[in-house]
């Protein structure tokens, strides 16, 4: 079983802070400190060679030739899928994917 290399954008990275931050000023500290760590452990997942993935439903994602996966049902991740690495471009609300 092999692993593809997964890289962060940055832009994806402060998503996840910023979720994290905001359920931490909301006084769940523990749940902000579980959601970060969750979220990183899924996006380590991604790069399993055995998986495939479909590309995005919104036309303007798959004519850039992204990948999308839900996350919780509520957040959509981005990313861009090669033979050896998968970029993750953005982590985003579901709501905000408009087809």
């Amino acid at each position: 079983m092999g692993f593809r290399k997964v890289a962060i954008k940055e832009s994806a990275a402060e998503s996840i802070a910023g979720i994290s931050w905001y359920l931490e000023s909301e006084g769940l500290l523990a749940t902000a400190e579980k959601f970060a760590d969750d979220a990183y452990d899924f996006l380590s997942k991604l790069g399993d060679n055995r998986k495939g993935y479909r590309p995005c439903r919104d036309p303007e994602r798959d004519l850039l030739g992204y990948k999308c996966i839900p996350y919780r049902k509520k957040y959509t991740i981005v990313f861009i899928e090669l033979d050896t690495e998968i970029i993750v471009c953005e982590f985003i609300l579901s709501k905000r994917i408009y087809w």
